[in-house]
């Protein structure tokens, strides 16, 4: 079976594991965790940058910063995944669902103006495979508004917007490093955070709500409860093998646009005969080849594509089920207004697989997705 996944090492992570071991400091916060901050910081541009356990509590912590209250409100897309209206929801906050654009499947900047009411206090966006959001006009809406911007960039290392990098554009950015992503720790996540006097607050959120990293500092003579807060650091070993990623990481970077390119130049013909339409990058925008996705023709071409591909031992896989479908985003959150695309799209979609050494593979996967095609025609 060629896996749609397949984690990348370096060859660097287990001897950084060891000298983090050897250092003689696992926990959160040490030699590696501060050079993975540096780094974030530099390549985002973001005034501080914190290592999280994942994109979700990257999340929940742009939330706590946000002061939300229950009845507040949050815009975002429907069409991602659960930790985007999750991290808001568990303040109490409403999760109101916009519609996506059938380009690039990111929120409609066009939708969400209309959809802002007294108690909205955020728009979170989505950088869907890594492809940025229009952030001038989102941006732009916000500040007229008086509203704060979340970046959930989780799919978007890398990837910039007009040349600048997505997750520092708007007031709080969260990225992911889970083993599907383009650097990855297994699990974990950052905040970026763009304006100067919030890093304090954030650290002490990060650290249970208590001024700790000012102990270690030497900046209080002791440390204590401060604010609300919980444990959001990922352990040294987290961060060491993180390190490793990001060293090899604009080569980790060009393989997989390598890739991507190979898998766009093959799908040109089948969008040319309408069996399916390919990626859509706009000019502004330089993707970080996240994923590569195709849209098939409905429903059920995508399950019987999908189910072809398994049969000839290749995992192609569908993506998220529309949150505002799901129980909880029915009970938690509302729509505004039909989100058409979101519903259609979705069905339609199917990513096929994108990993360092998968180029090996291409031959088989692109003759079987040929096959997988013809037969939906047969």
């Amino acid at each position: 079976m060629i896996p749609f996944n397949k984690p990348y090492m370096t060859g660097r992570e287990l001897s950084y594991i060891a000298q983090a071991h050897a250092n003689g400091h696992l926990s959160g916060d040490g030699k590696f965790t501060k050079e993975c901050h540096a780094w974030l910081k530099q390549h985002t541009l973001a005034h501080h940058a914190l290592l999280t356990h994942s994109c979700t509590a990257a999340l929940e912590m742009a939330a706590l910063l946000l002061d939300l209250r229950a009845g507040d409100e949050v815009i975002m897309p429907s069409y991602t995944f659960v930790s985007t209206a999750n991290a808001f929801a568990l303040r109490g906050a409403i999760p109101v669902f916009v519609d996506i654009r059938e380009d690039t499947l990111n929120i409609d900047e066009r939708l969400i103006e209309a959809a802002i009411t007294p108690r909205t206090k955020a728009i979170c966006v989505v950088h869907y495979a890594g492809v940025a959001c229009e952030m001038d006009t989102i941006m732009d809406i916000a500040q007229r508004h008086g509203l704060a911007v979340v970046e959930d960039a989780a799919q978007a290392i890398y990837s910039k917007y007009k040349g600048r990098p997505l997750g520092g554009i708007g007031n709080y950015g969260a990225l992911s490093f889970h083993e599907t992503k383009n650097l990855i720790s297994g699990e974990g996540g950052a905040l970026l955070v763009r304006d100067p006097h919030e890093g304090l607050r954030a650290e002490i959120l990060r650290e249970k709500g208590t001024n700790r990293s000012q102990f270690f500092r030497g900046q209080v003579d002791k440390y204590t409860w401060v604010d609300l807060g919980s444990s959001y650091l990922p352990s040294e070993l987290v961060a060491a093998f993180l390190k490793a990623q990001i060293e090899e990481g604009e080569s980790i970077n060009a393989q997989r646009l390598a890739i991507w390119d190979r898998y766009h130049t093959w799908a040109e013909g089948h969008e040319r005969a309408g069996r399916l339409r390919r990626p859509v990058v706009p000019a502004e925008c330089e993707h970080n080849a996240h994923m590569y996705y195709l849209l098939l023709t409905d429903l059920e071409a995508r399950t019987e594509f999908i189910a072809r591909m398994k049969n000839s031992g290749i995992g192609a896989v569908f993506h998220y089920v529309p949150l505002h479908t799901s129980p909880a985003g029915q009970k938690l959150g509302r729509a505004h207004e039909e989100l058409d695309n979101t519903v259609a799209l979705s069905e339609r979609l199917v990513r096929l697989p994108l990993w360092v050494g998968v180029d090996a593979h291409l031959e088989e996967i692109l003759d079987a997705a040929d096959r997988a095609l013809a037969g939906l025609e047969a």
